[in-house]
């Protein structure tokens, strides 16, 4: 099984955390793309920092931050990710609302509630493209079969299980535009709903009747559990800080997404050396992403991501962004140890974030990583899936919400 410790992720984590103390190669970068801007504004896409990225509403920061990977970098692919798999996704919903059989009609009612159609489903899609890249690779056929695309729907439902466990711990009151289950019915039922998702995905997991792949995904919910506790503490020295942060996004985020590929490729009879190439294509995917989200937290308004925006600070979490912007404002640090609780800590931390360069290098993290997958993802025989998966780890980087 792969982990924390395995040698990728030290050579990766090593890679992270050099570019990290090195921050003047970052800084530098920065100045480079900032100048390109000035003589040329049209030369780059940008992304606006001072107002929300779709509705426009002032924010905090005042920033501009360059994408380095522009429409029409994605434009020179000939396959869209979200169609190729359109199908199965399309049905998701409906095969895993099946799966919730209770006596209880308010039980159901409050399983159905985030099973609604609106999600992103980006870790099903993710999973469904890898087993069909994986199975192209091994048997020239770019077919999903039915245990793997019970994968997609067993990591969907761990998904959504830690999002209302989150909103209990968090106190947040909406999600995805809509109040949360525990807004709803209670703290209580949420706990108790929660719960009963995951037992359905481990029933579901038992049911493929494959160890290893019940080994793989049961791994997940663990980390699930150590990434809260991470979490809840921090560190005093900061590169610790750092590495703790980072070892908390594998553990929370990116866990599901590498094991979820794992374990497709497990089923599709893959080599280790392909299983491995499969967990570090999601693990890495799935660090991009969270760093995206972390960023979109400084960049963007409630009304376009779905749930309170500036809620990492409220709950006392210092996030990329904020470390980053801890180098050039260290007044910053004692802010994080006692976790933005003193009055007027939240704003003037989003003011130091909007003055450093935070946000921008967390997007430059975020492209490292995106980098990383689709080295990974090159390993195996090309084929519209694996493309797919490719453009999957750019189209993140842009995402909104």
């Amino acid at each position: 099984m792969y982990n924390m410790a395995t040698p990728g992720w030290s050579r990766l984590q090593t890679e992270i955390l050099n570019l990290y103390r090195q921050r003047h190669i970052l800084k530098r970068q920065l100045s480079t793309l900032r100048t390109q801007i000035t003589k040329n504004p049209n030369s780059l896409e940008r992304t606006r920092v001072d107002s929300c990225h779709l509705c426009m509403k002032p924010l905090t920061c005042s920033q501009t931050v360059p994408l380095r990977y522009s429409s029409a970098v994605i434009a020179n692919y000939k396959t869209n990710p979200f169609s190729l798999v359109e199908t199965e996704v399309s049905t998701l919903c409906d095969k895993i609302k099946q799966k919730f059989v209770s006596e209880k009609d308010e039980l159901k009612d409050i399983a159905d509630y985030y099973f609604d159609g609106k999600g992103k489903f980006f870790r099903p899609m993710v999973a469904l493209l890898m087993a069909k890249a994986v199975n192209f690779h091994n048997t020239s056929e770019d077919s999903i079969w039915s245990s793997q695309e019970e994968i997609a729907m067993i990591a969907e439902i761990i998904h959504t299980a830690s999002l209302i466990h989150d909103d209990v711990i968090d106190g947040s009151n909406t999600r995805r535009g809509k109040p949360t289950v525990d807004s709803v019915w209670g703290q209580k039922k949420a706990i108790l709903a929660g719960d009963y998702l995951l037992s359905v995905s481990s029933v579901a997991l038992a049911r493929l009747g494959n160890t290893e792949v019940v080994a793989v995904l049961s791994q997940v919910i663990e980390d699930l559990v150590r990434g809260e506790f991470m979490q809840m503490g921090s560190k005093e020295n900061e590169n610790d800080r750092f590495n703790h942060y980072l070892k908390k996004t594998f553990k929370k985020t990116a866990s599901l997404l590498a094991n979820s590929c794992k374990a497709v490729s497990i089923l599709g009879n893959s080599n280790e050396d392909i299983t491995e190439v499969a967990f570090e294509y999601g693990k890495n995917v799935g660090i991009a992403f969270q760093l995206i989200d972390d960023l979109l937290d400084f960049t963007s308004c409630e009304e376009v991501m779905g749930k309170p925006t500036a809620a990492d600070l409220r709950l006392g979490l210092a996030t990329a962004p904020v470390l980053f912007a801890a180098q050039d404002y260290p007044e910053l640090n004692p802010m994080i140890m006692r976790r933005f609780n003193e009055e007027g800590d939240i704003e003037w931390a989003r003011k130091l974030v909007a003055k450093s360069d935070g946000v921008a290098q967390t997007r430059m993290l975020a492209e490292e990583h995106s980098k990383e997958a689709i080295r990974q993802i090159r390993t195996l025989k090309q084929s519209i899936p694996r493309d797919s998966l490719e453009q999957l780890a750019v189209i993140l980087l842009q995402r909104q919400n």
